[in-house]
């Protein structure tokens, strides 16, 4: 499996099989120009949605036939299992921000939980459900979502092997969100790469942290 970030909370994997899942898909240019990464014009064959704001769901703009998931439950769609749970965005059980949807993603023997736009830290039912996690896609920035502190909260208790961060900011983007920094400063064990390969085999014996380059 080859992961990409996009940019934002949007990474493209890119299965053994050649097939393409792509995790939220911003709209570039929303926000009034606050989302300055570049439209993501790739082909796909599926998308996975965690909630409908623009710098999240905006499909219209990949290319292929696709399939796109944006409800919680199990599914298993162009030969990928996919589990949706239901979480919020914000501290206050979705009445500030809304619904917001985790994505477990299992193809080629490799669990990736995509987090979406969490906003709280995990209850133990969660962090049970969730279990077992390879990669952790993981919101760092704050604000909207939950913070460096909140993250390493939930990554001591899922324990991936890979953890990416997202949904921070950098020059292409524009909201009021802290940088990656705070969230890296907590662990040695960090790798800028431009992207990443991983299969079962090649996953660390302990907790790596890749900080990937945003392709768009």
């Amino acid at each position: 499996m080859k992961i990409e970030w996009m940019g934002h909370s949007s990474f493209i994997l890119t299965l053994d099989s050649g097939k393409r899942i792509c995790t939220d898909p911003y709209k570039s240019g929303s926000y009034d120009g606050a989302v300055g990464y570049a439209p993501i014009n790739e082909e796909v064959n599926l998308v996975t949605i965690s909630h409908n704001h623009a710098d999240h769901n905006c499909p219209e703009e990949l290319k292929g036939e696709f399939e796109v998931v944006d409800t919680v439950g199990e599914f298993d769609v162009a030969g990928v299992k996919l589990e949706g749970y239901s979480t919020f965005h914000d501290n206050s059980k979705g009445s500030e921000r809304g619904d917001n949807i985790i994505f477990k993603i299992c193809a080629d023997g490799v669990k990736v939980v995509h987090l979406g736009d969490l906003g709280h830290r995990l209850s133990e039912v969660e962090i049970e459900k969730l279990s077992q996690v390879d990669v952790l896609l993981i919101p760092v920035g704050g604000h909207f979502t939950i913070d460096d502190k909140d993250a390493w909260d939930i990554i001591d208790k899922l324990k991936p092997k890979v953890v990416i961060p997202m949904h921070y900011k950098t020059e292409k983007l524009g909201f009021p969100i802290s940088g990656v920094g705070e969230f890296l400063s907590k662990t040695e064990n960090v790798t800028h790469v431009d992207d990443l390969e991983i299969t079962r085999g090649s996953l660390p014996s302990e907790l790596q942290v890749y900080v990937l380059k945003h392709k768009k």
